[in-house]
């Protein structure tokens, strides 16, 4: 398992990531792409506005469900090691989350 630390030229690793949930996330995120090329072509073609917007609400569900998988990958692995380390480590994810969970509430 890689670190979750990283510097400032190497992006930060997960601790731990689920194979199937990877895998269900990136099916979503295709999906995705596609309603927004979607929802592009349709502003292009000056579709009915409220056509548009239900589009965006559903786009902006799959980023949600994508949102959640990870917020639970992140807890399974990511958190758990960090609280298991130590109380340094412990309180910086306790930080992580709450300013994770109020920035992706809205």
């Amino acid at each position: 398992m890689a670190s979750a630390t990283g510097t400032a030229s190497e992006p930060r690793k997960a601790v731990g990531v689920d194979s199937d949930s990877k895998e269900r996330n990136l099916k979503r995120l295709r999906r995705i792409e596609g309603q927004i090329r979607g929802i592009q072509k349709m502003v292009e073609e000056e579709r009915y506005c409220a056509d548009i917007m239900t589009q965006i609400s559903s786009a902006h569900e799959a980023l949600r469900a994508v949102g959640r998988e990870l917020m639970r990958n992140h807890l399974k692995y990511c958190a758990t090691s960090a609280i298991k380390s130590g109380e340094e480590e412990a309180s910086a994810m306790y930080d992580e989350l709450v300013d994770m969970m109020y920035k992706h509430s809205r």
